[in-house]
């Protein structure tokens, strides 16, 4: 029979970095507190740490959002849908018969159905939006249910009001919206790599989506980016304070690595009064 659903070992095999507890479905289980404080950190500062950490391309930006000034941060599972075919669908429908809790043909319900807290929805539909709404506000009611973080579709939604009315923080992300409903795809792979954008996806990865765009961290690095976004976000606020006082070339301050003076001058910095409540800020 064909797997549309990848199994716990395959999941685990693909973060075999991870080294924490696991989820039943073999996602990394990245604590809850993890997941809160990436919330206060900026595209910017996570794709600075993911970079330097050899993933240079897991940012994806261009979406629409029902709330467009809203950070979420969630652990994803994997959604893929393409084209439909007659024999393949009937493939997926027979998986779907097979697997307990999946119920009849709405293959994107089924996604939903198994969402659990702290899960993000994130649908590969290759751009489709014109019948590629995978969710609208009934699934969207349901994913705020279940997840309390939401869903990113690329492709489209529909009942755009009714997916407005959700709670804080709640939030979904799309590339489109339309009033028709999905048609003429299958669903293909649960919890298996996909593409969002030009980048690749796996389950597991925590989803982090500010109004720049989304970015995908993968599970063994969302610790590291905390405390390493929080010293960008700490330098910043030096930065623009130095700037402001023109007391620096800006050349100087863009550099990677800065002169002993403004190293020396940055740690002084931190300990005063201005440069203690510039932290507190780099930290809220």
């Amino acid at each position: 029979m064909y797997q549309v659903e990848a199994t716990k070992a395959e999941v685990s095999a693909l973060s075999s970095g991870w080294q924490g507890e696991r989820l039943l479905d073999g996602r990394p289980h990245v604590p809850d507190h993890v997941l809160a404080e990436l919330r206060a950190s900026t595209s910017e500062q996570v794709w600075h740490v993911l970079s330097h950490a050899g993933y240079k391309y897991h940012f994806c930006g261009g979406w629409q959002s029902a709330f467009p000034d809203r950070v979420t941060v969630g652990r994803v599972v994997t959604a893929q849908f393409v084209p439909k075919r007659a024999d393949l669908d009937a493939a997926v429908l027979r998986f779907g018969e097979s697997r307990e809790g999946f119920y009849g043909d709405q293959e994107n319900a089924w996604v939903v159905d198994m969402l659990q807290p702290g899960d993000i929805m994130v649908a590969d539909i290759f751009g489709k939006v014109c019948e590629g709404t995978v969710i609208g506000d009934n699934l969207g009611t349901a994913i705020a249910a279940r997840t309390g973080v939401g869903a990113i579709i690329d492709g489209g939604v529909r009942d755009l009001d009714g997916l407005r009315r959700a709670p804080e923080p709640v939030n979904y992300y799309f590339r489109g919206v339309d009033p028709t409903p999905i048609e003429e795809v299958c669903l293909v792979a649960i919890n298996r790599p996909i593409m969002i954008g030009e980048v690749t996806v796996l389950p597991g990865d925590i989803a982090h989506v500010t109004p720049s765009g989304a970015t995908f961290i993968p599970a063994h690095l969302a610790a590291e980016v905390v405390p390493m976004a929080r010293r960008i976000s700490d330098r910043d606020v030096f930065t623009k304070v130095r700037l402001s006082q023109a007391r620096y070339a800006a050349a100087q301050l863009d550099l990677e690595i800065w002169p002993e003076e403004i190293e020396t001058d940055y740690q002084q910095w931190r300990t005063t009064a201005e440069g203690l409540v510039g932290d507190q800020h780099s930290l809220a």
